[in-house]
């Protein structure tokens, strides 16, 4: 017999992943968001793109994302011996924990360009990580490919801001926005 797990045993293995994963992914997630959020006076203030999506569809998208995310994970995680697992998860995590500050430089530092420049970091080690990724499991490379999407919507949606306000937006001395019009 050449099988090292029988696939009970391996289905109970990405079980236990993905209910640690999962969670885990979600809260990191959330974390992040309290770092910054749209509910500003800056952001308010802000010259919105054609593009910009509904408010709530942010929260409904990044909810599938990260369940996705937490799943593709678990897959990669419950690979036992597969040539590249660790790698391919300390990608996922540099790539992960450099762009959830994303939300931090946007709307806590009101930083569009380097929020620009956290995305493209975002883009291109994703690509990377996506490529580690698939070696160890192509289901979890395909989960992950809407996150890359979503990611580059997020650059298109950035630079658009970034064209729409030259300025970088209208604050007052306490870093509140300030808009006036005559």
């Amino acid at each position: 017999m050449n099988v090292l797990a029988s696939k009970q045993q391996l289905r109970a293995s990405f079980m236990r992943w993905a209910l640690f994963m999962v969670p885990f992914i979600m809260l990191v997630g959330f974390a992040a968001g309290q770092l910054g959020g749209p509910d500003t006076a800056w952001f308010a203030g802000l010259v919105k793109p054609a593009i910009f999506p509904p408010p709530a569809a942010f929260g409904i998208v990044w909810t599938a994302l990260f369940i996705m995310i937490g799943l593709a994970l678990a897959m990669v995680a419950s690979a036992w011996g597969a040539y590249g697992r660790g790698t391919a998860l300390v990608a996922f995590a540099v790539h992960f924990i450099v762009t959830q500050s994303w939300s931090a430089v946007f709307f806590g530092m009101q930083d569009m360009w380097a929020a620009l420049m956290v995305l493209g970091f975002g883009i291109v080690s994703m690509v990377i990580a996506l490529a580690l990724i698939w070696r160890v499991r192509r289901a979890a490379g395909l989960l992950l490919l809407p996150y890359l999407a979503w990611l580059c919507f997020a650059g298109v949606l950035n630079y658009q801001f970034i064209a729409a306000n030259p300025d970088g937006g209208a604050r007052g001395d306490d870093g509140a926005a300030m808009r006036v019009e005559l």
